[in-house]
């Protein structure tokens, strides 16, 4: 057993270890999560678990093996290198792309997320009693049916050494939270959250929740789905779609995040999740959406979900812009991606847990904001609607055409909201909807949210993932209520 979980201890193992390969790396996490759930002011879930292993990966014959051990003695890691050089040597019979040092290179560094309050900071208890108060405070009449009020946090540390001198230790401080009702008049159900089921998540202590504003919040979530009992559905047209940012980040994630992963494009995830309607002669080349349209990976946005200096193979982070003014100009995709498409891509090879191998993966990625106000964005718009908060998504496997829902929806008619809507959805495809971006919000209108629950790969991996955007107008957009 090491005698204790650090870079210069896991640097005297990979030094110790007996295999004939060209690079051995180590990646060890530990992950400390809390999750606490309270419905109708009745705790439901109060539970507490320790996740913790490490990964040995091995370059040989131009080909890289895995294997984990939940065990951190010596003999385990050991028999784990071993396994990995065998899968390596296997997998060179069939290779499809010989692999190099080059795409594991030599990397020093060290990262921790930014916080204010740490993640103990509030008992258990306390914890509690915040829940059981904000479904009190979403309860605002007897038509509220059910409310919910969730808290997870998690701490994740990762250590990760190579044989050619890597060292790289990275802390995590992550704070997930959702509240929620549900409403009903008969026949009438309706439900409104905060944000969409667990989109306020950051990286942070307490500071991120709850802020001055809750408990306001709390209550205008209850209001609106009491409102939308009452609502008309959302009339079939095609109209001006406006989106608020809790629902971009959906439509980012699904229209943009996946389509790019090189990983897709070169079919590794066809049988799974599906491939993509991007081709590699597409880059530099396409069109993506309109000139309003600017993507960025940024894993360096202090606070975002998915912010880290180093990916879990030890490429460093930067900031870079996917898509530049509607134009494609690289993908999501590891070194291992890039130097089998010959596409430029980021450092984004991802692994949910210590016991999964790291793949392609979206992080941050962002639109970035233009210069309209909000109330000149909807001044500008005749006849629309504005929608709020993903309720359902649906969207093909080669990432084309796609139907999104919302949970709360406004008609806009001659610059003023007029009526509220309920049930409001829209579809179109890919690359036409984002050539119909045709206003953006300013920085007062930029929001991040993220998810826990990006889910791809054989052996599935749910990874977290965060998006920030702007409010955003789009031309001519068809939009059709529940019934349609």
């Amino acid at each position: 057993m090491l005698a204790e979980l650090s870079l210069a201890e896991l640097s005297k193992a990979i030094a110790s270890l007996d295999v004939p390969a060209e690079w051995v790396g180590l990646r060890s996490v530990k992950e400390t999560a809390h999750y606490r759930h309270v419905r109708d002011e009745v705790p439901q879930n109060n539970s507490r678990s320790v996740n913790q292993g490490i990964m040995v990966e091995v370059l040989a014959n131009g080909q890289i093996g895995y294997a984990a051990s939940n065990s951190l003695n010596l003999e385990n890691i050991q028999a784990a290198a071993k396994a990995a050089y065998r899968q390596a040597i296997a997998a060179s019979q069939w290779a499809v792309h010989p692999l190099t040092t080059a795409v594991r290179p030599k990397v020093v560094g060290q990262y921790s997320s930014p916080f204010l309050k740490p993640l103990d900071a509030l008992t258990p208890g306390e914890v509690n009693d915040l829940l059981i108060r904000l479904c009190k405070t979403l309860k605002v009449s007897d038509q509220i049916v059910q409310t919910n009020a969730i808290a997870i946090t998690n701490e994740i540390e990762s250590w990760l050494v190579s044989s050619n001198g890597s060292e790289v230790y990275q802390r995590f401080l992550i704070l997930e939270t959702h509240y929620g009702v549900t409403a009903q008049d008969g026949a009438v159900v309706q439900q409104r959250t905060s944000n969409g089921f667990l989109a306020n998540c950051y990286q942070g202590g307490w500071e991120r929740f709850p802020d001055e504003n809750l408990w306001m919040q709390a209550q205008h979530i209850g209001e609106q789905a009491i409102e939308l009992l009452m609502a008309e559905e959302c009339p079939t047209a095609v109209t001006t779609l406006v989106l608020a940012p809790d629902q971009m980040m959906l439509q980012i994630h699904e229209s943009v995040g996946h389509p790019l992963e090189l990983d897709r494009i070169l079919g590794d995830e066809r049988n799974y999740a599906g491939g993509s309607f991007v081709k590699p002669s597409d880059f530099g080349q396409l069109v993506y959406g309109s000139p309003l349209m600017n993507i960025t990976f940024n894993p360096t946005v202090p606070g975002e979900l998915a912010s880290y200096q180093f990916d879990d193979t030890g490429t460093a982070a930067t900031h870079e812009y996917l898509i530049k003014e509607g134009l494609l100009l690289r993908g999501l995709g590891s070194l291992e991606s890039q130097t089998r498409l010959g596409i430029p891509g980021v450092a984004c090879a991802r692994a949910s847990s210590w016991n999964r191998p790291p793949i392609d993966r979206m992080a941050n990625l962002n639109l970035e904001p233009g210069t309209d106000s909000f109330e000149a964005l909807i001044q500008n718009v005749e006849h629309g609607v504005y929608m709020e908060s993903n309720q359902s998504w649906s969207i093909d496997d080669q990432r084309h055409k796609f139907q999104f829902g919302c949970e709360y929806a406004r008609l806009i008619e001659n610059g003023k909201f007029t009526k509220t809507l309920r049930n409001p959805n829209y579809r179109s495809t890919t690359t036409e909807f984002w050539h119909r971006l045709t206003q953006i919000g300013n920085d007062s209108t930029w929001q991040m949210y993220g998810t826990p629950y990006c889910g791809k790969g054989e052996p599935n991996q749910a990874i977290r993932v965060g998006h920030g955007s702007p409010v955003c107008v789009f031309s001519d957009v068809e939009v059709f209520g529940g019934g349609a």
